[in-house]
């Protein structure tokens, strides 16, 4: 991996740990104001709330711990470093957040058939102040959550958390002008459903990342044709796309090329096409000639000088 490479990563990742350093102290302190309003108010809605902010600061907890250990240096035996640590701890918040909603929902269907007594007042002051914490920490975690699954389990939590004060808010209401005891429940659950959609989602991406599946964003027959168009190329096998964690994608491959072209010059072209188009800077290339008799095998990246050859002769095998 590049030096430049490892600096963009790190930078990504300290200004990640600081947004989710205030996120988790906020939503720390406002768990506890929940917890007590939804006893004190007898709110299906704030105690769910309540109970989406305990794995929020459980989620937060886990994915600076992720963060942190994904910063540890490569060894012998974890030749790609700690990196998928994240990608782990993302699939963890995903299979959290679905577990506390089909229960929060399994307790409003138990409200919905005999609603108790709310105070509506208190409930609605309550959810405002939920929603104006987790308004701002949204804000503080929305920048990385799009390219970065660790970020994007953490920011669900947190828009879990904002769209349930949004229900309490909207049930504190009907309580207060209508006396809908209900709406705590049914709120409750419209919310659930759509945090586990979000959360389902999650799991896919991550299984598919522990899977070594193919990027979602990248399509594996338009980088054969981009191979296969480049001039000099006759053909290609065993082509592989991976991710090795959130924004950090490899590919290997074997390309055949006609005797009259060089590696490097082939090479620098495929190189820079793969990265333009695809963003995939990790590679693992093996350039062979169609007669078979050399064979030479690249390991670089976009930007960098790429690693010496090991050539093998195959003209006696």
């Amino acid at each position: 991996m590049s030096a430049e490479h490892d600096h963009s990563h790190s930078t990504r990742s300290a200004g990640s740990v600081k947004r989710l350093k205030i996120a988790l102290g906020l939503t720390f302190v406002y768990m506890i104001a929940e917890a007590v309003g939804g006893w004190l108010t007898n709110s299906l809605a704030l105690i769910a709330d309540a109970g989406h902010m305990l794995t929020d600061v459980a989620a937060i907890t886990l994915t600076l711990f992720a963060f942190w250990f994904a910063a540890r240096p490569a060894t012998s035996k974890k030749t790609y470093g700690y990196y998928r640590l994240e990608i782990l701890a993302a699939f963890v918040n995903g299979v959290a957040l679905a577990l506390l909603s089909l229960w929060v929902i399994y307790e409003a269907i138990q409200r919905w058939q005999s609603p108790p007594e709310i105070k509506g007042a208190q409930l609605l002051v309550i959810a405002t102040g939920g929603l104006i914490v987790n308004i701002f920490s949204a804000f503080l975690l929305h920048s990385g959550h799009k390219h970065d699954l660790n970020m994007r389990g953490a920011f669900l939590h947190v828009v879990g958390d904002l769209l349930g004060s949004v229900a309490a808010m909207i049930a504190g209401i009907l309580i207060l002008a209508l006396g809908w005891m209900w709406a705590d429940a049914v709120g409750s659950i419209l919310i659930s459903a759509i945090i586990i959609a979000g959360a389902w989602r999650l799991i896919l991406d991550s299984v598919n990342v522990l899977l070594e599946g193919t990027p979602s964003h990248i399509d594996l027959s338009a980088v054969e044709s981009t191979l296969l168009g480049t001039a000099g190329v006759r053909g290609i096998h065993d082509l592989h796309v991976w991710t090795i964690s959130s924004g950090i994608h490899a590919l290997s491959v074997h390309i055949s090329h006609d005797e009259t072209v060089g590696h490097s010059d082939l090479l620098g072209v495929v190189r820079d096409r793969l990265h333009d188009g695809f963003g995939i800077d990790h590679l693992t290339i093996q350039m062979e000639t169609l007669n078979r008799e050399t064979e030479a095998v690249y390991v670089c990246e976009t930007g960098t000088k790429c690693f010496e050859p090991v050539r093998s002769n195959f003209a006696n095998g």
